[in-house]
């Protein structure tokens, strides 16, 4: 078990040419691989910079890199016009897709007593250790598991071996390791390296998949004083320390903590990157923990058009709504379709402020009567982006027409929280 690679400090500036340098260092270290598999994030991750990594990737190994499998977990299938802002020239025979409901092979369980203890009591479920059939049956003598640490709302920080359990793994892993997340409690868990989940995966990973040939290609990224977005670190290796050491450079880029609550917060969702509220929820996840008590989040959404991208679960959200965890958790005992889908009852826990701040979702293509259906309160696109503009907002404070708010760009980034509420939920 090896760290490779790990270049990377809180005002490191890594440029194209040093990401390549970095990944063909490493790829010439390691033994002659004959058959390659790469695995990136989906198009949702495009700022991971794992796009140009593959690139890279398919440079070094040309007609030895067999197949790219975007590791999509719940999320759409990608567009070619996806692909192609993503992959650049990397030929489309190679990438698959990978099904998370069926493409599926089960490694191993994960013992209920082990989940009991990691949820304190609430769960006593086993967890099925699942990845798509091609990482077991390919072939393939390397996979290259690629992808960003950042603060995540399942898992405290994002990647590692997140990508291969969730990223290509199958209905029921998804469903209970988000549930667990959901039960366990967001805030306690967002920004940290050490949480129930990642622990249900590292045991999976010790037990289950050391026969998996996966190196991982860790980033951090961030933005600089100029409000563009910098590489941080790379982080390249096959066992948990390359992990640790990604997910300390990225508390230190990527969180944000607060010396006060925020009364009012702004956060504009790209249109080409969210499309949902399933994902561009993470307004919500990422900024619940610096809003005041009565405080509220305005969410800037031009490209919001649904709520689930699967079909199935954007209609539980529809029919049950972010009513809080005491309503979701009564709902799952009720409804036998949100109970096979705990992914979605887990997003449904997140994606309430359980009264305690107003969220005010601003779409472009949902209907003021779809949005207050599930609980959020709603304003015109138009008038919001007019009296909050994108285009003249700074990350972080602004003044607008005397009203003192927080302007935050893409929460995908990071992760903001007052101090003394961080403090407290660990």
């Amino acid at each position: 078990m090896s760290l490779y690679f790990a270049e990377g400090s809180p005002t490191a500036a890594l440029s194209l040419a040093d990401l390549r340098a970095g990944l063909f260092r490493v790829l010439e270290a390691l033994e002659p691989r004959q058959k390659v598999l790469v695995v990136p994030p989906d198009f949702t991750r495009f700022h991971s910079r794992a796009g140009e990594l593959t690139r890279i990737a398919y440079e070094f190994y040309r007609g030895r890199l067999a197949a790219i499998l975007p590791a999509l977990g719940t999320h759409a299938p990608m567009t070619e016009q996806e692909i192609a802002a993503m992959f650049g020239d990397v030929p489309r025979q190679l990438f698959q897709v990978h099904d998370w409901r069926r493409d599926l092979v089960t490694l191993g369980e994960v013992p209920g007593e082990f989940v009991r203890q990691e949820s304190e009591g609430k769960l006593e479920y086993s967890w099925p250790a699942q990845v798509n059939r091609l990482l077991v049956e390919g072939g393939f003598d390397l996979i290259l598991s690629i992808g960003q640490v950042v603060p995540h709302e399942v898992i405290g920080m994002a990647n590692y071996n997140k990508n291969i359990f969730v990223g290509t793994g199958g209905a029921e892993g998804i469903h209970r390791s988000h549930f667990l997340g959901a039960v366990y409690g967001m805030e306690r868990i967002m920004g940290r390296a050490n949480t129930p989940v990642r622990r249900v995966l590292d045991y999976a990973s010790e037990h289950f998949a050391k026969h998996l040939p996966i190196v991982y290609v860790l980033t951090v990224v961030g933005l600089n004083e100029q409000g563009q977005l910098v590489t941080r670190g790379l982080f390249v290796g096959d066992d948990r320390e390359c992990f640790e050491r990604a997910a300390a450079l990225s508390f230190t880029v990527n969180v944000t903590l607060l010396d006060e609550p925020l009364k009012k917060v702004v956060v504009y969702l790209d249109p080409g990157e969210y499309k949902s509220t399933w994902l561009g929820n993470k307004a919500i996840y990422r900024t619940r923990m610096a809003l005041a008590d009565g405080g509220e989040l305005i969410v800037l959404a031009p490209g919001v058009r649904e709520f689930g991208e699967d079909q199935q679960i954007d209609q539980l959200i529809r029919r049950h709504g972010y009513v809080g965890t005491q309503r979701v958790l009564a709902a799952v005992q009720q409804d036998q379709d949100l109970a096979g889908n705990l992914s979605a009852a887990a997003h449904l826990i997140h994606g309430s402020s359980e009264g305690r701040f107003r969220i005010t979702y601003c779409p472009g293509q949902l209907t003021r009567e779809e949005v207050e259906a599930v609980n959020f309160h709603y304003a015109p696109l138009e008038e919001m982006v007019k009296r909050y503009d994108p285009g003249r907002l700074r990350e972080g404070w602004n003044e607008v027409n005397g009203e003192r708010i927080f302007y935050i760009s893409n929460p995908a980034l990071g992760l903001w929280a007052w101090k003394e509420r961080f403090a407290a939920a660990g």
